[in-house]
Order: structure tokens, then C-alpha cells, then sequence
């Protein structure tokens, strides 16, 4: 997902990007939706959440 379509998302949640990079900004919207803040810190192999919005950039 590209930064103008996370900020899409950003905005839906209530979450005001500012200067964010892309990593922070996704941890900044899992924490608006009460989900673990997991986005690229590198658990991507332990992760069941195969939903997650997030799993085909995390890292």
C-alpha cells in the first residue's frame, strides 16, 4: 500500500498522519483500532492475523 492510500486510511480512523513515515503511521492506526501496534518489527513469521490490512507490506 503506497503512503497516499495509508493515509486514506489514516484519515477513516481518525489519525492525523503529519510528518509520520510509513512504518509509525501504520503502528499509529493499529493503535487507533485497540489492535497490537506489529506493523515491520519484524514478527511477520509468528503472525496468524492473516486478515490483517497491513500483512502484505509488513516485514
Amino acid at each position: 500500500m503506497n503512503m497516499k492510500e495509508i493515509k486514506e486510511v489514516a484519515a477513516e480512523r481518525g489519525v492525523v498522519p503529519g510528518k509520520l513515515k510509513k512504518a509509525e503511521l501504520v503502528r499509529a492506526i493499529q493503535r487507533a483500532e485497540n489492535n497490537p501496534e506489529c506493523f515491520a518489527i519484524g514478527v511477520l513469521e509468528q503472525c496468524v492475523e492473516y486478515d490483517c490490512l497491513w500483512r502484505g507490506d509488513c516485514c
